[in-house]
C-alpha cells in the first residue's frame, strides 16, 4: 500500500467507502511498522489545516489526551490549570459513546458553552487566555474523520496503528510541542490488559516523537470510576470543586502528575516533580479556577454562574424538580475492594448520560455520585451511591448498581491510579 496515496484518496473522495474499508482492513489485519505508522499519521495530519503558533512559543504549546473511561474528567481542570501556569493549551477533544463520557459533552452541560471554534478563533483565544477546549473542526485532519466513521461501522476500531494515527493526527495538527497520552487499562478501558496498554503506549510515544512532539504516556488503572461523579453536569461540578482545591485525591493526582510532565516538557519547570507542585498550587490558589471561568466566558458562558455553589447547581439543572434521586445501600459491612466502573458507566448511559447511538440527545443532569472509593469502610444498610434519574429507577438497573460494589472483610489499600510513566 502507498500510504500517502491512500490518505489522499480518503481525503479527496477518489476512493469509495468500499475501497477505504479495504485499505483500513489491510492495516487492521497486517499492522504497520513504526516508520509506516509515523508516515500514516503524518499524511493524516497534513490532510487539512494545521495550526501555526508564534515562534516565541517554541516549547509552550502542550496538550493531553486520554483513551477514555468512567468519571474521567481530568482534561477539564487540567487545561485551565496549565494555562494558569504559563503554557498554551489548544485542546481538541471528543464526545463520548456508550459507557465512556466525552469532554465536549460534559462542557456542553454548562449553559452557553460552545465547542465549535474555527482555527482563527482557536488561535486568538489561546493567545489571549492560554487555553481552549473545543471540538475537531472540519478542516483539521479530515482524513481521520472519514476513516474513523468507516472504522466505526465496520468493526475496525481495535488496531494500534489506526488508533495511534487517529489520535495523534489531530494532536499534531494542533501544532503541539509536547503531549501526554493517558492510556487507560482495566475493566472499563479500551485496553483490558497491561500488555495491550503498553503496546499502544509505545506506539504513541514512538509516533509522537517521529512527528516532532515530545510524547509521554501515563498508564493508569480504569477499573473503578475516577473521583466520585459520573454524568455530564455532575462531572462539571466535581471538576469545579477540583479547581477550587477540593477535588477527590485520585482526580487531583492525575491532574497534577500529567500537568507536571507537560510543564517540564515546556521548560516551565526543572522537572516533572517541580511541575507537579506548580500545578498543585494553581488548583489551591484560585488561579486555575479563574482561568477556567475566563475560558468558559470566552466560549459563550455567563461567568456569573460560577459566583456561588447554588448558582452553578441551578445553571447545571441539578436542582430541577423533575430530577429524581435514589440511594443504593451496602448489603454488608466491610471494606470496598472494587467498584465496577463498566457497569456503572453502562447504566448511566442507559439513564441518558451517554449515547446508545451516535445522534442521541443526552440528558445532561442524570448520573451518579459515589460516597465511597476503593479502600473505604462501609456499614451494612449505609448508602454508598446516589443515582440521579428521571421517573422511577428500573429495578434491574438498581440491582446491577448494587452488585457493582464488592466488599471485603479485610482492610483494602486505596487504589493507586498511575501504573507507570513512559
Amino acid at each position: 500500500m502507498d500510504i500517502q496515496q491512500f490518505v489522499d484518496g480518503v481525503t479527496d473522495g477518489s476512493l469509495s467507502d468500499v475501497e477505504v474499508e479495504a485499505g483500513l482492513r489491510e492495516i487492521y489485519d497486517n499492522g504497520l511498522s513504526d516508520a509506516e505508522t509515523v508516515e500514516l499519521t503524518h499524511a493524516m495530519l497534513h490532510s487539512g489545516t494545521t495550526l501555526k503558533w508564534p515562534k516565541t512559543w517554541a516549547n509552550l504549546v502542550v496538550d493531553k489526551h486520554s483513551t477514555g473511561g468512567v468519571g474521567d474528567k481530568v482534561s477539564i481542570p487540567l487545561a485551565p490549570a496549565l494555562a494558569a501556569c504559563g503554557v498554551k493549551v489548544p485542546m481538541i477533544s471528543g464526545r463520548g459513546l456508550g459507557f465512556t463520557g466525552g469532554t465536549l459533552d460534559k462542557l456542553e452541560s454548562i449553559p452557553g458553552y460552545t465547542v465549535a471554534l474555527e482555527a482563527d478563533e482557536i488561535l486568538a483565544q489561546v493567545d489571549e487566555i492560554g487555553c481552549c477546549i473545543v471540538g475537531q473542526t472540519g478542516n483539521i485532519a479530515p482524513a481521520d474523520k472519514r476513516m474513523y466513521a468507516i472504522r466505526d461501522v465496520t468493526g475496525l476500531i481495535a488496531s494500534i496503528p489506526l488508533v495511534t494515527g487517529s489520535i495523534l493526527s489531530k494532536k499534531a495538527a494542533a501544532g503541539l510541542s509536547a503531549l501526554v497520552m493517558d492510556v487507560k487499562v482495566g475493566g472499563a478501558a479500551f485496553m483490558k490488559t497491561e500488555a495491550e496498554a503498553r503496546a499502544l503506549a509505545e506506539s504513541m510515544a514512538t509516533t509522537g516523537g517521529g512527528l516532532g512532539m515530545a510524547t509521554s504516556v501515563t498508564l493508569t488503572r480504569m477499573d473503578a470510576p475516577i473521583g466520585f461523579a459520573i454524568g455530564n453536569s455532575l462531572e462539571i461540578l466535581e471538576s469545579v470543586e477540583t479547581l477550587r482545591g477540593n477535588g477527590p485525591a485520585d482526580l487531583e493526582e492525575l491532574v497534577t502528575v500529567q500537568g507536571g510532565i507537560l510543564l517540564a516538557a515546556a521548560e516551565v519547570a526543572r522537572d516533572p516533580d517541580e511541575g507537579e507542585a506548580i500545578v498543585f498550587n494553581s488548583l489551591h490558589d484560585g488561579s486555575a479556577l479563574a482561568k477556567f471561568v475566563e475560558m468558559c466566558a470566552a466560549q459563550g458562558v455567563d461567568p456569573a454562574i460560577f459566583e456561588s455553589e447554588n448558582s452553578l447547581l441551578t445553571a447545571l439543572g441539578l436542582l430541577d424538580q423533575n430530577l429524581q434521586t435514589s440511594q443504593v445501600l451496602a448489603q454488608k459491612s466491610g471494606y470496598v475492594s472494587n467498584i465496577d466502573a463498566l457497569t456503572l458507566g453502562v447504566v448511566a448511559g442507559e439513564l441518558g448520560a451517554g449515547r446508545q447511538e451516535i445522534d442521541d440527545v443526552l440528558d445532561m443532569q442524570v448520573g451518579m455520585v459515589l460516597d465511597v472509593q476503593v479502600g473505604s469502610q462501609v456499614e451494612e444498610g449505609e448508602p454508598w451511591i446516589t443515582v440521579y434519574h428521571r421517573g422511577n429507577l428500573d429495578g434491574e438497573q438498581s440491582s446491577r448498581i448494587e452488585n457493582s460494589l464488592t466488599i471485603s472483610t479485610s482492610p483494602v489499600d486505596q487504589m493507586i491510579r498511575i501504573i507507570d510513566i513512559l
